[in-house]
């Protein structure tokens, strides 16, 4: 047996085309662009490449984009002067601050002053709030995706057991919500969890979203389930690829290439179990910026009262 791959880039194409269209159509007959400012502090170079894919896929589908890079030493005073700026700015209708902060900004401060009405990334308390009370706000755009991954696939979660891993703000927690509102049963483990495995076991549906390479064994996953694999964790070694990747020869090539290659929270030995799985690249990641430029336009509606 081996899993289904749920391919989240075609799905991702799918969400982008309808949203490049909706542009168009707002764009001609309102004269309104939808516009997101994203903001990134430091020079981490993972943030760096995130963010440029942002700001380019706005172009590639019509919206307006303004990308802010500020110094790695910059306060949370002056990100919060920022963030005030571009909340009374009305080209903006979206403010996207790339996590990680450095440690001297207040992350929390952070998102609580973007306006909630330009939360695209919906991590601001109100929203979160409207999210645990199924009222319209703006949803955290992983799990939002996830969300279009199972209906565009077909994938039913009213009734399964779904399983968690982590509690994030970003993924954990709203994902947890999302899935109970579409009547699941669901189950979030953390690194307090006792008898994991056979919490695991159980499930119709994982969400692993831990950060930890290969953390979902094929012990784990009860044969046939669903497993999202949230995870982007770099493997620098030649030891490690040939550990986890046995048909190693594309994984080798791009650690020759790019000094890393790719893996998620799941062993990908995972897919002679797991009923559907996502792959690492290719499957969340995609999603994500769909659903930030999804959730970008939704903000420039409601913000004109459309």
């Amino acid at each position: 047996m081996s899993a289904k791959l749920l391919d989240g880039l075609k799905i991702s194409k799918e969400i982008k085309a309808e949203v490049e269209k909706e542009v168009k159509i707002l764009f001609e007959t309102k004269e309104i662009k939808p516009g997101l400012a994203a903001v990134i502090v430091g020079n981490d170079p993972a943030s760096q490449v995130y963010v440029g894919s942002k700001v380019k896929t706005c172009e590639s589908l019509g919206l307006y984009s303004e990308k802010h890079t500020l110094a790695e030493s910059t306060t949370t005073e002056e990100l919060l002067a920022l963030v005030n700026k571009l909340n009374e700015q009305d080209s903006i209708d979206g403010i996207l601050v790339q996590m990680p902060l450095p440690k001297q900004i207040d992350a929390d401060k952070i998102f609580s002053a973007i306006s909630p009405s330009k939360d695209v990334d919906g991590f601001h308390p109100e929203n979160v709030g409207k999210l645990a009370l199924k009222q319209n706000g703006f949803v955290a755009c992983t799990p939002a995706g996830i969300m279009e991954l199972f209906k565009r696939y077909g994938l039913a979660v009213a009734g399964k057991h779904a399983v968690v891993l982590g509690r994030s703000r970003i993924v954990g927690l709203p994902m947890a919500l999302l899935l109970t509102h579409s009547d699941a049963t669901v189950t979030i483990c953390h690194s307090k969890t006792q008898k994991l495995r056979e919490i695991t076991k159980e499930a119709d549906i994982i969400i692993a979203a831990i950060g930890r390479t290969a953390f979902v064994t094929t012990e784990d996953i009860k044969p046939g389930a669903i497993v999202i694999d949230v995870g982007i964790n770099k493997l620098s070694e030649e030891t490690e690829v040939l550990r986890y990747f046995p048909d190693y020869t594309k994984r080798l090539e791009e650690l020759e290439k790019k000094g890393y290659t790719l893996i998620g929270d799941v062993e990908p030995v995972c897919d002679t179990v797991a009923g559907y799985l996502t792959p690492v690249p290719g499957g969340v990641g995609p999603l994500t910026i769909a659903m930030l430029m999804k959730n970008t336009l939704k903000a420039a509606k409601l913000r004109r009262g459309l």
